[in-house]
């Protein structure tokens, strides 16, 4: 495909379009195909979210390696397909949002439920996506274009969450083991659309799983009080006996039902879910779920089928132990001392009369401080709370209820208890309650999670746009301005300036996003050798200077010894004392002092150069200082940002220095007190010597440079070309790769600025044939590319490449390699 680059690094899915015989689609030979539609291609292609395109009057589909997971056993035939013979069974529900976006709208959906077919069978999932029409070189509606990621299992585990919450709801009430098993059924049942659940137990009698409790569907026949298991033959009594669950997704056509068919089909059961509960290495229970048409059971079914099993025993067992204990709480206290909950029993005057071990545990408590005191006297601290009162409820109604009580215990530790209160024949109340701490600091923890991820999307939106505000101004005045006075000359140069500084700091705020993306993944590799820390302290304050000189602040610094070393990665060492000398400088008003100090501490194995950076900043509360390195965490912040970033900073100094081996940490007096953090890394043994500062390259302006510029994106080729000329290099631009390999035999350039993503041949390939022919032999290859990852450095390197500049191009860094090819000819490989 012309379009798309050669095999050389290419994605499965780049391939695979390639090597598609496009002749047998409505779209026909790539050659053929529409500008939109190549460019539609590559940026799908790029990204690393699942997507797909449909174009033509077929909406003949493609897609990238992200989306190759959603589609399942229909990759083999996806591409090219019609979007409708493609998702024939769901595209009744996509027909709507498809007519919409081909009218020339957006659509954007959130976790659309959908059944589709992709694994051999029908199963519910969700998506979230959002729809975009494309567009053709008419300008009319060619195509849409489609971002989707899957949300089957979030929805799932959600819908999950919730009906554990309705179970655990509708259970906590009940007193009677036949009510638990009624209603875990009734609700199960329901939510997985069975017919029939059957909940069978180990008769001790018979020494077989009998005695049913069975719930059926309105309509439905129950089961025969004698059913048995054993019906179903040895294969599914061996798998039930070693606790594995068994899935019969079609009794007529599963080997292990082929003695039973006739059975099941008169029993109307054409699917069926078997969980055994397993206690002490023996098969004592069953949870049988049965449907009357055959169906696919999920992993999702099995996980909710085996919960709801283990619930259902636990909360049937546990209504057993009540009713035992309440028939036998005078003549076997001991035996409340072996469940694993708290029991206590008060009079119809609100005496305490018996509490168990556990109780007294989880009480903080002896006996002689609770048993014949008043309720009220012992835990004063109930009354009023939701506990409290439904304890006075269930006094006064004689209806058992539940309520979650939180306190306080001396020394400030929080506790949750879950309290479940019952009424007693005498006219008093048993109470059952247990420790849910843990659960309800967990649950708080995911609140707070959730409220800092949602301050830094917003945040993130806020930072991505608040650029785009003055680059869309500047851009405006470039093209309403008149360079025939000396104000447009002025305003234009204005206006460039204030382009590159938002396109400085949108580049800054990527590379960070892309460095903790890569480093929370174990992405990141060190290149390790020994690093004189007194050069990366220099060239950290350099990075930072300028902003602590336009603030007018006072920064002292205190270099460690020549000699200081440590084992790591110098430009990673660098990243780290800027980030933090420069959350310094954010957080510390105008014309207060920030004091940098780098000095060894310790000997031999044990030497540490510690690295602090004191400021007379806005300080912080001590709560703060323990998470000020976690991902996104911020302090308290205006809505104008004039403080605070996106909490990446502090983020990747932590990861960065444990990579080192090294640890970090804040300390702050409070808030408008300062700061101080501090990075502590091993030091190398033996150091490195002081290294001799090079003398400055001398270097002689030669006059203009014939430079070759090969870009497919015209508007970067020709503002490249523009700039390049500005500085009175006679420039040619090129945007096809082939072209450019004739066009540079008649021009000779001396310096070739290659984008890699080029369409026929990538920008390695065509730098091995201008370096194979004589005229561009001895030429300086410079790549101008926007992939930056140190691979894509090394394969440029390797291909011939002299220098490796992102995109977007520093200006400055591309007129440096201009001088130096003006005096040296071909450089050595510098990736900048």
């Amino acid at each position: 495909m012309a379009h798309l680059p050669r095999p050389d690094g290419e994605t499965a899915m780049r391939a695979r379009i390639r090597r598609h015989d496009w002749t047998q689609t409505s779209l026909g030979p790539p050659e053929g195909w529409p500008p939109a539609l190549r460019t539609a291609v590559d940026m799908m292609l790029h990204s690393a979210f699942p997507m797909f395109l449909a174009w033509g009057p077929d909406l003949s589909f493609l897609y990238n390696d992200a989306y190759v997971p959603l589609l399942g056993h229909k990759h083999g035939q996806a591409l090219g397909a019609p979007c409708r013979e493609l998702w024939a069974e769901a595209w009744q529900d996509m027909v709507p949002l498809v007519d919409r976006a081909l009218s020339g709208k957006q659509v954007y959906f959130e976790d659309m439920p959908m059944t589709v077919r992709r694994r051999g069978y029908p199963e519910r999932a969700t998506f979230t996506f959002s729809y975009a029409p494309l567009l053709g070189g008419d300008g009319e509606v060619a195509g849409m274009f489609c971002t989707v990621m899957e949300t089957t299992r979030r929805v799932a585990a959600e819908r999950r969450a919730a009906f554990e919450l309705t179970v655990s709801d509708a259970l906590r009430p009940l007193v009677s083991s036949e009510d638990v098993i009624a209603t875990a059924s009734a609700l199960l049942g329901g939510e997985l659309g069975a017919d029939r659940v059957l909940y069978l137990e180990l008769d001790p009698a018979s020494g077989r799983l009998a005695r049913p409790r069975c719930w059926a569907r309105a309509g439905h026949r129950a089961a025969a009080p004698d059913f048995s298991l054993e019906a179903f033959g040895p294969a599914v009594a061996a798998a039930l006996d070693a606790g594995d669950v068994v899935r019969i997704h079609d009794t007529s056509g599963d080997v292990r039902t082929a003695g039973c068919r006739p059975a099941c089909a008169a029993a109307a059961i054409g699917a069926l879910l078997l969980v055994p509960l397993v206690k002490s290495n023996r098969l004592t229970a069953c949870l049988g779920i049965a449907c009357r048409q055959a169906r696919h059971w999920s992993e999702d079914d099995v996980q909710l089928a085996r919960d709801l099993a283990e619930r259902t025993w636990a909360a049937a067992g546990t209504a057993r132990a009540q009713a035992e204990l309440r028939a036998e709480r005078d003549r076997n206290r001991h035996l409340f001392d072996t469940i694993a909950e708290g029991f206590a029993v008060c009079d119809a005057g609100w005496t305490i009369v018996e509490m168990n071990a556990e109780g007294l545990r989880l009480c903080r408590s002896t006996a002689a401080e609770v048993i014949g005191r008043s309720h009220w006297d012992v835990f004063p601290d109930m009354a009023g709370t939701d506990a409290g009162r439904m304890y006075r409820e269930v006094m006064r109604t004689r209806v058992a209820s539940a309520a979650i009580h939180a306190s306080t215990f001396p020394g400030g530790e929080p506790v949750w208890t879950e309290v479940r209160a019952y009424p007693m024949q005498d006219g008093g109340i048993a109470s059952f309650f247990r420790d849910i701490t843990d659960r309800k600091l967990a649950e708080q923890k995911l609140v707070e999670a959730d409220r800092r991820k949602d301050e830094f999307l917003a945040m993130l939106a806020h930072e991505l746009r608040n650029p785009l505000a003055p680059i869309s101004a500047a851009a405006e005045l470039l093209r309403i301005g008149r360079l025939d006075d000396a104000a447009g000359v002025a305003r234009v140069r204005h206006s460039s300036n204030i382009i590159g500084r938002q396109v400085r700091h949108m580049t800054r705020l990527v590379d960070d996003l892309l460095d903790v993306s890569r480093v929370t993944r174990g992405l990141i590799t060190l290149e390790r050798a020994p690093v004189g820390m007194r050069a990366v302290v220099q060239e950290a304050v350099e990075q930072v200077r300028p902003a602590i000189e336009a603030r007018r602040q006072k920064l002292a610094v205190h270099l460690p010894p020549s000699w200081a070393a440590v084992e790591g990665d110098k430009a990673r060492l660098v990243q780290v004392v800027a980030n933090v000398l420069g959350n310094a400088t954010k957080y510390t008003p105008e014309a207060c002092a920030i004091d940098l100090r780098a000095e060894v501490r310790g000997k031999g194995e044990r030497g540490a150069l510690v690295i602090s950076v004191r400021d007379e900043g806005i300080g912080m509360e001590a709560e703060l200082t323990g998470r000020v390195f976690d991902l996104f965490a911020q302090a308290a912040r205006s809505s104008d940002r004039s403080q605070g970033g996106l909490g990446l900073g502090l983020a990747l100094v932590r990861n960065l220095v444990e990579l080192h081996g090294g640890a970090v940490g804040c300390s702050s007096p409070g808030p408008g007190k300062g700061s101080t953090f501090v990075v502590t890394l091993p030091l190398l043994e033996g150091g490195v010597p002081e290294a001799t500062p090079a003398g400055p390259a001398g270097t002689a302006q030669r006059g203009a440079l014939t430079v070759l510029i090969v870009d497919d994106n015209v508007d970067a080729a020709e503002t490249l070309g523009l700039l390049l000329a500005a500085q009175g290099h006679e420039v040619v631009v090129e945007h096809e790769p082939l072209r450019a390999l004739e066009r540079a035999r008649s021009v000779a350039p001396d310096v070739c600025l290659l984008d890699i993503g080029l369409p026929g041949i990538d920008g390695r390939e065509l730098a091995r044939r201008l370096r194979a022919q004589p005229e561009t032999a001895g030429a300086l290859l410079v790549a101008v590319t926007g992939y930056g990852q140190q691979h894509d450095r090394d394969e440029a390197l390797a291909a011939g490449f002299q220098h490796h500049l992102v995109k977007p191009v520093d200006v400055d860094a591309l007129l440096r390699v201009l001088e130096g090819a003006g005096t040296q000819g071909l450089l050595p490989a510098v990736p900048v």
